[in-house]
Formats: C-alpha cells, sequence, structure tokens
C-alpha cells in the first residue's frame, strides 16, 4: 500500500477514468508521452455520485468482530468454521462458527516490526493440503526491515494453534525502505503438464512484492529482473518440490524452496528464477479468481493513477505491467523501457483516492449483484466499488456499492467464495446480501 494512513479523510467517490483521459498526464519526474492503448480502447464513462446498492438486491456490511490493525482475512481449504484474521501488529486470531476464539493462533509480535506504516504481519496462506500436512506459510517484516515467508506446522495437540517451534524460512529478502514491500502470500494455480490433458500442476506458492520502496522505484527494481523485487514469485515451499512434468527445474540444495522448471525465466542468465510476473510498484493485494483461474493484481501508484491488471489463467507468466516505464497508461520514468508491457484493464485518478486495496472476483453466488465481478476499494475513501472481470479489456462499467470501510486495509475470501473487507481501525466486515 502506498501506507497505512492514520489521518484518513473521506475523498469524493471515485472516478472510472477513461483512456482518452489519461491523455497528457505523466508521473512525478517522468516524460507526458502516453503509452499504447489496450485492445478495445475508447472513451469510458465516469461516475458521479456513488448508487445506494450495486445492482439487484443489493449488497450490506455484517461485522463480525473488532480486531487489532487487522490486514487479512483467510480460512483452510476445506474449513467451513473457522475464520483466521491477520493483524498487523503480529497476531492471527481465529473466529469459530462467529465466535472469537480466547486465544491467538500464532503469535509473532517479538518477530516482527509495524513501526513502517507498510511493515508488520501482513498475510497468511494455507498450504492446499492443509487438513493433511497442517502447513502454513506467513509474510511478515522482521526486526530488521526484511521481508521474511516463514513456513508452519499446526500443532499436533490443537488444532486451533500453530506450533511456534515448527518455523522453517522458506524466503528472506532485503527491504531497503520500510515502504512497499508487498506482503501477500497466496497459493494458486501451476501450469498443466506438458502432454497431458486436461492436467493441471499442484498448486504453488505466490508471492508479492514492491519495489523495495522510497519514491518512483529509485533503484530501478520494477524492470530489473535480477532483482526479486518490483515482482510477483512463484514457488513450491517444498525444498525438495516437483516441478511440473515431474521435472525438478529448480531444486538448489543450498535454498529452502524449489522452483517450478515452468516459471518463465528459469534458465535466463542473469534473471531470478523465482519471478513470475514483473514490473509492478507495489501488488499489496492480488487474487486468483476461484472460477477461471484469472490473475487480478490492485497495483497501488505513484503520483497519478491506481490501476487494476487482469489477465487470463497463466498469462501471468513473464508478464510485464510496466512500472517503473509506466505508472497507469502515462510513460514515467523515462530510462526505463517497457516495450511489450501489459496494460492495466482500470485506473483512477488520485483526484478521488490514495492507495488501492486489491479485492476478489466475487464468486459468492449468494451476492448475485456482484457474482462475476472484481470487488475493489481505496484505503483513503475507503468507498467499495466493483466492476466486470473480464481479462485483458478494459473496464465500462465500474461502479460503486454504496458502501464505505474506512481506512480499507484488505479484503479477504472464505472456502465458500464469501467475500471479507478489514478496517486498519479494527472492523471486519462480510458482505452480505441486502435484499431491501
Amino acid at each position: 500500500m502506498r501506507g497505512f494512513r492514520r489521518d484518513w479523510r473521506p475523498l469524493p467517490p471515485l472516478l472510472a477514468i477513461g483512456l482518452l483521459a489519461l491523455a497528457g498526464c505523466g508521473g512525478g519526474g517522468g516524460t507526458t508521452t502516453t503509452a499504447p492503448p489496450p485492445p478495445n480502447s475508447g472513451q469510458a464513462g465516469s461516475h458521479g455520485q456513488l448508487p445506494t446498492g450495486d445492482g439487484q438486491g443489493g449488497v450490506r456490511l455484517q461485522k463480525i468482530g473488532d480486531f487489532d490493525q487487522p490486514v487479512y482475512v483467510t480460512q483452510p481449504p476445506g474449513d467451513h468454521r473457522d475464520l483466521y484474521v491477520v493483524q498487523r501488529t503480529g497476531r492471527i486470531e481465529v473466529v469459530r462458527n462467529g465466535e472469537p476464539v480466547s486465544r491467538p493462533f500464532l503469535d509473532l509480535s517479538n518477530e516482527i516490526t509495524s513501526s513502517g506504516s507498510e511493515q508488520g504481519l501482513l498475510s497468511l496462506a494455507f498450504a492446499p493440503d492443509y487438513r493433511k500436512s497442517g502447513l502454513l506459510y506467513v509474510d511478515y517484516t522482521d526486526t530488521a526491515g526484511d521481508t521474511r515467508v516463514v513456513e508452519y506446522r499446526r500443532s499436533s495437540s490443537d488444532p486451533l494453534v500453530a506450533d511456534p517451534q515448527s518455523a522453517r524460512e522458506v524466503l528472506s529478502v532485503d527491504q531497503p525502505y520500510t515502504n512497499h514491500n508487498g506482503g501477500l502470500v497466496v497459493f494458486g494455480p501451476g501450469e498443466a503438464p506438458r502432454g497431458r490433458r486436461g492436467g493441471q500442476a499442484p498448486d504453488l506458492l505466490y508471492v508479492g512484492l514492491g519495489d523495495g520502496g522510497s519514491e518512483g522505484d529509485p533503484q530501478r527494481r520494477g524492470q530489473d529482473l535480477s532483482s526479486l523485487l518490483g515482482k510477483i514469485l512463484r514457488i513450491d515451499p517444498r525444498p525438495s518440490g516437483e516441478a511440473p512434468g515431474g521435472r525438478r527445474g529448480g531444486r538448489d540444495p543450498g535454498r529452502p524452496y524449489s522452483v517450478p522448471a515452468s516459471n518463465p525465466f528459469v534458465g535466463r542468465s542473469g534473471a531470478r528464477p523465482e519471478i513470475y510476473s514483473y514490473g509492478l510498484r507495489n501488488p499489496w493485494r492480488f487474487s486468483f479468481d476461484s472460477a477461471t483461474g484469472a490473475l487480478a493484481i490492485g497495483d497501488v501508484g505513484q503520483d497519478r493513477w491506481e490501476e487494476v491488471d487482469l489477465v487470463a489463467r497463466g498469462k501471468g507468466l513473464g508478464a510485464n505491467f510496466g512500472w517503473s516505464a509506466y505508472e497507469g497508461f502515462d510513460r514515467f520514468n523515462d530510462d526505463q523501457q517497457a516495450p511489450n508491457a501489459v496494460p492495466p484493464v482500470f485506473v483512477y485518478s488520485h483526484d478521488v483516492g490514495c492507495s488501492i486495496t486489491g479485492g476478489y472476483v466475487v464468486r459468492d453466488r449468494t451476492l448475485p449483484s456482484l457474482y462475476g465481478r472484481y470487488l475493489y476499494g481505496d484505503y483513503c475513501g475507503g468507498q467499495l466499488r466493483s466492476f466486470t472481470a473480464v481479462p485483458g479489456l478494459r473496464v465500462t462499467d465500474d461502479r460503486g456499492l454504496g458502501l464505505q470501510v474506512p481506512q480499507l486495509s484488505s479484503f479477504g475470501e472464505d472456502g465458500a467464495g464469501h467475500v471479507y473487507a478489514t478496517s486498519l481501525q479494527g472492523p471486519v466486515y462480510r458482505l452480505v446480501a441486502d435484499p431491501g
């Protein structure tokens, strides 16, 4: 995120910004040359006053509890009772059947720093086979200010507690500044093994990392394939993990994880094989459509534009999303080149927001007005909004839900497809249908 701003104040409703409205605008320190428009480009409508609902039936917020700076909500695969709430200050709390559990699932308060507004305990991912393996992964800022992804195991004596002694470091990345840490870990789809119809690789761990921080990508990490910063990584967190197709393309005895052989930069000189996508400023929150596997990224902007990148399943493989050659559709750092940059499907101006909070393509059938739409919001304004999720095509139907979550820090999704919104002020909400 741009920063968890404690001096929050409401902003005007977000506007959907058309491509033609972008011409002639540029990021601070960059040129004003406009990037080539995406397919099916043209004038997009703008939206003023937020509607009271989001289509037929509407949506309302149902509070599930108050927490200490919540930044993420998730649920283990196959578990429909327990919600896990990640608190930036270092604890993971459990809500069972709607009631908070008295003790934390995991307390990392002594392992993290949250002194910087974008630091702390930032996310949690359960292994796809969690019910059997008991493995989970957390992303946090350690006391030295660096990013760590660490594996833990569920306690053998209490399923609602993680064993703190089981910690195994999977990944550590030096952070030159306190902002743009990224922070999301999530399991997502792999590529199908070659020569096998209908085959699918086991889910792999995706890790979001910002460009290293400060402003304007001063170290030019976004386009630098020798750096993990400004990227989404894809790894198998098991050190002996088998890559798609049965090949161990990334096994290294000195590395605590494996790299899938199908990763786009495996074998390229000077490039980090862990990289899945690049050219990102701060992919604070990204997600995979549970129905299609499409990748949606809410990438926090610099001076002018917040953006959403949306690509079909597998199209994120090696994709360059443009930063810091581009901010949105505008040229930014003129010493950076990204000739094949994938353009965003949606941007909005800093006249109406400051920091996008990416969400999910909603697949909750109890929310017909949101089904198949990408849910997102802005940290400063807090308005919840959505648009029809069509990978690679510009957005023309962005609209508001008529709902606001002050200091909107994140969204979450459970196994049934229910979606949640978190406020850094403490509340966590589930989005539910509002027939009235």
